[in-house]
């Protein structure tokens, strides 16, 4: 299989990791510490994807490594730092529909694993629709975390509460939608670029999880 992929390989990863050290530094330099802390517990988490990746023994297309490190960049930095959640209404929106995609193909392909990569162990739609009802319930427990932290230290995550939490999971069930259908057109083979793309690519490098697949 080779040696997992770094992260750091991918253009965009080393673009958001150099803004990431020079905010640090222009923090540091002007003793906004705040802002120094986010700053470099976003570059740590920028290496989750290489930790993830060392731990489990699989290796991710550096497209989705790319995809990750975004996300983490824009929630944590931007998101929190740069107080985009108050400033862009949809931000948070935004977020919760990017993060369903990247959960609904990983709910796929986590079945498309235990069948070991045959196609014709169950139906496409089948294996595509536990892809969505496992982003679902993901940003569904989310969204009682939410309200859990709220409840209990009275945060403010919710924003405005149940108008807040029904968009969350609109949006979350939107992407949901994305990245399970992303996996049947992968398996219909109606599809194999973008992010079906990326689902073929993940089974190409990790073929030893899927020994009865027969993707050239």
């Amino acid at each position: 299989m080779g040696s997992p992929a770094i992260p750091g390989k991918n253009p965009l990863v080393m673009i958001i990791r150099g803004a990431l050290i020079i905010e640090m530094v222009a923090a540091a330099w002007s003793g906004h510490w705040p802002m120094v802390f986010v700053a470099l517990t976003t570059l740590f988490a920028t290496l989750l994807p290489f930790v993830f990746e060392r731990s489990l023994g699989v290796k991710l297309p550096l497209s989705f490594i790319a995809a990750i490190v975004v996300f983490l960049y824009a929630t944590l930095f931007l998101g929190e730092a740069m107080d985009f959640y108050n400033r862009f209404w949809w931000w948070d929106k935004l977020l919760h529909g990017g993060s369903a995609i990247g959960f609904g193909m990983i709910g796929f392909v986590v079945v498309f694993m235990l069948f070991e990569g045959d196609r014709y162990a169950a139906p496409a739609l089948a294996i595509a629709l536990f892809g969505f009802c496992f982003a679902v319930m993901v940003g569904s427990v989310w969204e009682v975390i939410e309200f859990a932290a709220d409840q209990l230290f009275g945060l403010n995550m919710q924003k405005s509460g149940l108008v807040d939490t029904m968009w969350d999971i609109i949006a979350n069930m939107l992407g949901a939608a994305v990245g399970a259908a992303a996996g049947y057109f992968y398996l219909t083979g109606k599809n194999a670029t973008g992010i079906a793309g990326v689902i073929r690519r993940f089974v190409l490098d990790n073929r030893r999880l899927f020994r009865k697949n027969r993707d050239g």
